[in-house]
């Protein structure tokens, strides 16, 4: 039912600018005035998540390690995965980053035996998962070409690539293919697991029904039922001049991916797609596990009056010795 629902909850937000745009005719509504509170709610959660992160304390020295610690010099450190410096923390990042690190090493946990477990490489999981984001990180940054002028060297060179492998037009990225495979994948992954599919919540295939339809409804737009880019590019300019003017006869399609788009960017801050900034703010990847070379301190320590063993036994110690506990001083 968790399926049904969050399937639900997308096909409602594709009629919304159907019917206000086709039938009511608030093309400002949905052109304007809903992409600049996607932009506001967005901004205002980002920071709220962010400073809430960043402000909650670390009393305990927590990083999540799985190689060995630097320790004596004839022992041989894991600078990476045991990062006792700076540029060690810097380094895992970037890999957990850029290339999902963590998840490639492991992911499967199986029970063989008894008291045997074995933790295993879940490839498929990995490949679906970076070529979902890298694809989703190209095609952002070649959508800069609606918001630019002149376009970015950098842009066009994207645009030329993701693309080089065909001569069609209108050209056929590669992106928005493997983007679609990748999002399909996540999905049949999280329906056909029995486990997964317990824990999964309406929000996690919201989420993928979302970026399924953002992907959709942009692949449609380009290939089959197509908009004039120019009008296009000149509203997204204007939007973000802050002197929005609203072309005539820009595609119903066009607001349909303009509202799903404007959906992701509010919903982004207050779901798990926030694990963006997360990565980078969580206490078990960016401290380093220097516990051997320096002494950390709860901050949230009080002083306390403590009673030592010596005052112990001179309260105590002729019942102690009526009782036959030994003591240090007679």
């Amino acid at each position: 039912m968790n399926i049904f629902y969050s399937l639900f909850a997308v096909i409602l937000l594709i009629l919304f600018p159907t019917l206000g745009v086709w039938g009511l005719g608030l093309n400002s509504l949905f052109g304007i005035v809903v992409p600049y509170m996607a932009l506001v709610i967005f901004v205002a959660g980002f920071i709220y998540r962010v400073l809430k992160w960043g402000s909650a304390p670390v009393p305990f020295h927590i990083p999540t390690v799985c190689g060995q610690q630097k320790s004596l010099p004839w022992i041989e450190a894991s600078t990476i995965d045991s990062p006792h410096t700076t540029q060690g923390v810097v380094a895992r990042l970037a890999l957990e980053v850029l290339f999902f690190r963590s998840l490639f090493w492991n992911e499967r946990v199986e029970l063989k035996k008894a008291y045997q477990l074995l933790y295993k490489r879940n490839l498929y999981l990995w490949m679906g998962g970076l070529i979902f984001h890298w694809c989703l990180f190209v095609i952002l940054f070649r959508h800069l070409r609606f918001f630019t002028e002149p376009v970015p060297f950098l842009v066009l060179s994207a645009l030329f690539l993701d693309g080089i492998l065909q001569n069609l037009f209108p050209v056929i990225y590669m992106t928005d293919f493997f983007i679609t495979v990748a999002l399909i994948y996540l999905f049949l992954r999280r329906v056909r697991d029995p486990q997964l599919r317990y824990i999964s919540l309406p929000s996690d295939y919201f989420a993928l029904f979302l970026l399924l339809g953002v992907v959709f409804s942009g692949i449609l737009m380009r290939l089959f039922f197509r908009v004039d880019l120019v009008k296009v590019k000149g509203l997204m300019v204007k939007i973000f001049s802050f002197q929005p003017v609203l072309p005539e006869g820009i595609g119903l399609l066009f607001y349909i991916h303009l509202f799903l788009v404007s959906v992701l960017i509010a919903y982004f801050p207050y779901s798990k797609l926030m694990h963006l900034a997360g990565v980078l703010l969580s206490p078990t990847r960016n401290l380093k596990n220097n516990s051997r070379m320096e002494r950390h301190v709860n901050p949230w320590n009080v002083p306390v009056k403590v009673h030592a063993y010596e005052e112990y036994e001179n309260e105590f110690r002729e019942s102690m010795k009526e009782a036959g506990v030994p003591v240090e001083k007679e």
